[in-house]
């Protein structure tokens, strides 16, 4: 079964573009990959206000696995003491083969899911090697980067 999965962050996007993209995408659930999901980086992405969100806007379900997420130690030390992405990116990996991730999730739940971080861009954000760890673990995974322009609403292939 080929899984068709998207991701998404949602930092200088407009609540307007956030939902169109995935709507146009037809994306069926959220995959909250954020270690953190209650902070308000953006009106709609706390956990709580985003799963009503999304439900009633776009009828798509919400699924918050930490599992996906980095450990605090590993985004401060990116983050607060400004570390290199490749560092970063050596340790999540194998953080993510550590926790067997492709184990936690199942491929059901990632087809036409839509794995949800804060960057806007995936090129620096830990949902893109969610996606390629994936892909590398079961095979037969198409990832499309849904990202906002300036312009007209588009999804970036990644």
């Amino acid at each position: 079964m080929s899984v068709q999965l998207f991701t998404i962050g949602f930092t200088q996007t407009t609540a307007e573009q956030f939902f169109s993209l995935l709507r146009a995408a037809g994306v069926k659930r959220i995959v909250d990959v954020r270690l953190n999901n209650t902070s308000q980086l953006a009106g709609f992405s706390k956990r709580d206000d985003l799963q009503f969100f999304l439900r009633e806007i776009c009828g798509v379900e919400y699924v918050h696995i930490p599992e996906l997420a980095p450990t605090q130690d590993i985004l401060d030390t990116y983050k607060k003491h400004k570390g290199s992405w490749s560092v970063y990116e050596q340790e999540f990996n194998a953080l993510m083969a550590k926790r067997g991730i492709e184990n936690v999730i199942s491929r059901d739940t990632t087809t036409m899911s839509c794995l949800l971080c804060s960057e806007k861009k995936p090129h620096h954000c830990h949902r893109r090697l969610v996606a390629e760890y994936l892909e590398k673990h079961w095979g037969d995974v198409s990832t499309q980067h849904l990202v906002s322009s300036n312009g007209p609403n588009r999804g970036e292939s990644g």
